[in-house]
């Protein structure tokens, strides 16, 4: 995986260049999610879909 700071700036220049703030945020945040997604999923710390499933259907 590339450093953060890295990574932001690849994210930031492949906007486009008239891409507003709001754009550049969402980018960022989406950036941060799959790398916290990442790496929860090197800790083991995920479930199964099956068992998503079932916590969903039980609070229904």
């Amino acid at each position: 995986m590339q450093p953060l700071k890295q990574e932001a700036m690849n994210t930031i220049n492949n906007l486009p260049d008239d891409a507003d703030m709001e754009e550049i945020m969402y980018r960022l945040y989406v950036l941060d999610k799959v790398r916290k997604g990442q790496e929860a999923a090197q800790q083991g710390r995920t479930i199964s879909s099956d068992k998503l499933k079932q916590e969903i259907e039980q609070q229904w």
